[in-house]
């Protein structure tokens, strides 16, 4: 497999990021592939916060969210998906797959020995992130969950919004990632528009953002469907711990309609918290949702 590395250089002068990287090469199955990763706070915290960004974005997305954590005196995890952020970049699309994220996924959970995990998902860290808990060992490591404009794909056909989408990303080889996000987040200054963009120096370094809205399972034949369903049963039916829902009301495919059916769902998940300005990428409003989460697992 071909892949690319993003020169170190690109994220000198990423603003509200200076959190410790580490990285790994070695995971079974994915050997000479490196895997960034963001591990702040106490080796021994009680409670480990696993954030997981979606597509296109990287880490750098949690930056509002993870200073909370922190305060809690909690240990935060918040890797790079291959393709993106400072993870290696796979340079063919054919290279991306369902099971080739979520498995390296757990591989990195069970390299790092994890536990009483605080799993925090949005998009793509939710479709993938979601599912986890279908393997018995993650499922043991679980305590809470934290999740925000995402949902399951379970083979369920979506609406025109997300077919634009797919289609656009898969037409257009050199996607004007930072743009894309900073339309429906406003606030953005230009150097987090140019963090967002930091991680692609070229289109080569792309194809995953181009083909991932491809791979959302929306057709019961499709790759990630069967171990969406039998997650859907554990958060059903077998989940016993507390969740936070936050969703961003701006979100044209993930906003409130749509992720009312993710909380009746999730057992026990409480009404969710609306940001009432906030788009898809609600993370840029996280300090708020992560205070509110962490006020409503202590009440």
């Amino acid at each position: 497999m071909k892949a690319l590395r993003t020169p170190e250089e690109r994220f000198a002068n990423i603003p509200d990021f200076d959190f410790p990287v580490k990285y790994v090469d070695d995971l079974p199955g994915y050997q000479d592939l490196r895997i960034a990763y963001i591990d702040a706070g106490p080796q021994d915290a009680e409670h480990v916060f696993l954030c997981l960004h979606g597509e296109p974005s990287w880490s750098f997305l949690y930056r509002r969210m993870i200073p909370v954590f922190l305060e809690s005196g909690a240990r935060v995890i918040a890797p790079d998906l291959l393709g993106f952020g400072r993870s290696d970049k796979p340079a063919e699309q054919s290279d991306y797959s369902f099971h080739f994220h979520r498995n390296y996924l757990l591989e990195m959970i069970k390299r790092l020995d994890l536990k009483n995990i605080t799993l925090v998902v949005q998009d793509w860290g939710g479709l993938l992130g979601l599912t986890l808990p279908a393997d018995e060992n993650f499922a043991s490591r679980l305590s809470r969950l934290i999740v925000m404009n995402t949902g399951l794909g379970i083979g369920k056909a979506p609406g025109e919004g997300f077919l634009a989408w797919k289609n656009y990303a898969l037409s257009t080889p050199d996607l004007p990632i930072g743009e894309l996000i900073a339309r429906g987040t406003p606030h953005l200054t230009e150097a987090e528009i140019a963090a967002y963009d930091a991680p692609f120096p070229s289109p080569e370094y792309k194809a995953g953002a181009q083909v991932f809205p491809a791979l959302v399972p929306i057709s019961p034949e499709m790759e990630g469907v069967e171990v969406s369903l039998a997650a859907a049963r554990f958060w059903s039916e077998q989940w016993e711990g507390k969740s936070f829902m936050a969703v961003g009301a701006l979100d044209p495919v993930l906003g409130p309609d749509t992720m009312q059916s993710l909380q009746k769902m999730i057992r026990n998940c409480p009404e969710p918290m609306i940001v009432k300005d906030g788009g898809h990428f609600v993370q840029e409003w996280g300090d708020g949702i992560a205070r509110a989460a962490l006020e409503s697992f202590d009440a």
